[in-house]
């Protein structure tokens, strides 16, 4: 992977995006307590580029209890404030801030379940989203819906500059979302089940399954 420089470079697109109606960005460069999300972001880009992954598990979108929060793909604010992991990820005296909003809001459970399973099968890829932006109900911000394709599209050219910039060789789909958009792009990706409502178990056989075929 390049310098750091690609790293905050890529950091500034995502902030400048427009993501349009029902839609958070939750990095732009309006609101100033976004930096910290910004920064998180980068530390958890910058602690991957030393591990060198060489497979993208790209996701659906932010949830808001989640990435919303931490600025971090599948991860809540326990996994951030947490000890670091068996990976050496997270943990204190790295830099990483929770955000103070994120007071009273509960942990999203998808990432606990999605890091716990990457350390039972000991594999540590690049976490992503197929929209790496909040999409929520109108009028309700702190809620969660599926993007729809057109705003999937609009995420397409930031896997693909993370794949890049990581010389990821191989992707893998984490649900219908991402297999799609996926799909859109001419990549042919396996897919596994997304670890979010009881799919914990589906998830691990996939991951299993993927690595026993070699990837």
């Amino acid at each position: 992977m390049r310098s750091g420089s690609g790293i905050k470079e890529f950091v500034a697109r995502l902030s400048a995006a427009e993501t349009g109606p029902a839609c958070t960005n939750f990095f732009s460069d309006a609101v100033p307590e976004n930096a910290l999300r910004r920064r998180n972001l980068e530390i958890y880009l910058q602690e991957m580029r030393d591990r060198q992954p060489g497979v993208l598990l790209l996701g659906e979108a932010p949830g808001f209890r989640g990435m919303r929060i931490t600025g971090i793909p599948f991860t809540n604010r326990t996994i951030l404030e947490g000890p670091p992991n068996s990976f050496g990820l997270f943990g204190p005296g790295k830099g990483y801030v929770v955000p103070p909003e994120a007071a009273g809001v509960a942990a999203e459970p998808t990432a606990t379940v999605l890091w716990q399973v990457l350390e039972e099968v000991n594999f540590l890829p690049l976490l992503w989203s197929a929209f790496p932006w909040h999409p929520h109900q109108p009028g309700k911000p702190w809620s969660n819906r599926t993007p729809k394709p057109s705003e999937t599209e609009l995420g397409t050219p930031f896997w693909q500059e993370l794949a890049g910039l990581f010389g990821i060789s191989s992707i893998v789909a984490v649900g219908n979302v991402a297999q799609h958009s996926l799909q859109r792009s001419g990549v042919a990706a396996p897919k596994i089940r997304h670890p979010a409502h009881g799919g914990r178990s589906g998830f691990k056989q996939g991951l299993e399954e993927f690595l026993a075929a070699g990837g």
